[in-house]
Parts: structure tokens; C-alpha cells; sequence
């Protein structure tokens, strides 16, 4: 097993889903959390977490943290010694994945709103890992920025999958894949 099934294991997706959901959990699809926002599809999470390649004490931003179970998830990888941060536009569901995140006993892992014209967490920059659960119609330089050196970003765009590492002469960009979600909205 290796550590994102390990995650996986220690996570299941039933408790961040809302009530009427839960009874779907094993479905391998996108299912709704609210606000007009969805629960990723697993085998979608299981891609971008192994792209993402996070390992412990990391510190990792989270951006479009819905119900908290990719932010649970991320702090499983990181282990005690690391930190996440998800970030959320909506504040429904902001009260809802914080909840779904204390109740699954992470302590190094918090939920925020995002910050008003801020994409990310640049105060609080630079990351390790960056996940972004939502699709860009370009990719943010404001978010690159924000990864450490040697840093990795998993963001869709425009339908595809980027791998994004941060190296000393830029960004590098990989490809993988075909994927849908809901948009990235500028807070």
C-alpha cells in the first residue's frame, strides 16, 4: 500500500459528505457538497495527490478545500510534523469542512476563508505543495509564486492536469491528462 492508499484508508470520504450523500461515498464520481461546489471524484484525488507527491512535515496549501476531505487527506501525507492550510471561498462551506476536518482529528491541518482579492495564501508563502481543486483558465502566476523552490503545484487548466515544479529557471510544466471541475473563482 503505498502512502496515498494509506491516506485513503485513514480517510474515508463518507463523514465529508453532507448527510444524503454519505450512502454514495464509494461511488467513483463527483457527488455535492453544496453551494453549488462537488466532492471530487476519488480515483481524480488519488491521481493529483500521488502527482503531487507529498511527503511528512511539508507544509501544503490547500485552495478550494470544499468539505475538507482533500485537506484531511493532505495532512494524513504530512504526518504531525507537517502543516495544512485549505483555503475556501464559500463560507458555508468553510463551517463545514472545518467541522468535517476537527472531527476527523487532524491537528495540523486548519480551514480558512480565502482572503478577499488574495488567490492563495502569499503571506504565508512559500509551500512545499500546492493542490488546487478547482479549474483555472490559465495558470495563476500568483500561485506559482507561492511554491518553495523545488516546490510541486497540481492545478487543472483548462481541462488538463498540470504538474507545476518550481525550479531555479522557472516553472516546469507537465501534462496528465483530461479532467472537469468547477471553476476557479478569484476571491
Amino acid at each position: 500500500m503505498d502512502a496515498v492508499d494509506s491516506a485513503f484508508a485513514a480517510t474515508p470520504r463518507s463523514p465529508f459528505l453532507p448527510r444524503e450523500e454519505r450512502r454514495r461515498a464509494g461511488y467513483d464520481g463527483p457527488l455535492p457538497i453544496g453551494c453549488g461546489m462537488t466532492c471530487s471524484q476519488p480515483r481524480t484525488v488519488a491521481a493529483m495527490l500521488r502527482l503531487l507527491d507529498v511527503r511528512p512535515g511539508q507544509r501544503v496549501l490547500d485552495v478550494g478545500s470544499g468539505s475538507g476531505w482533500t485537506t484531511a487527506l493532505l495532512a494524513h501525507l504530512t504526518g504531525p510534523t507537517g502543516e495544512v492550510l485549505g483555503l475556501e471561498l464559500e463560507p458555508d462551506l468553510v463551517a463545514v469542512g472545518a467541522a468535517n476536518l476537527a472531527a476527523a482529528a487532524r491537528p495540523a491541518a486548519r480551514i480558512e476563508a480565502a482572503r478577499p482579492g488574495t488567490l492563495g495564501d502569499p503571506a504565508g508563502a512559500p509551500y512545499d505543495r500546492v493542490l488546487v481543486s478547482a479549474e483555472a483558465d490559465a495558470l495563476p502566476d500568483a500561485l506559482v509564486a507561492q511554491l518553495a523552490p523545488g516546490g510541486r503545484m497540481v492545478i487543472p487548466v483548462r481541462g488538463t492536469m498540470l504538474l507545476v515544479r518550481a525550479e531555479p529557471d522557472g516553472p516546469e510544466i507537465t501534462h496528465h491528462g483530461a479532467y472537469l471541475f468547477v471553476p476557479l473563482r478569484e476571491p
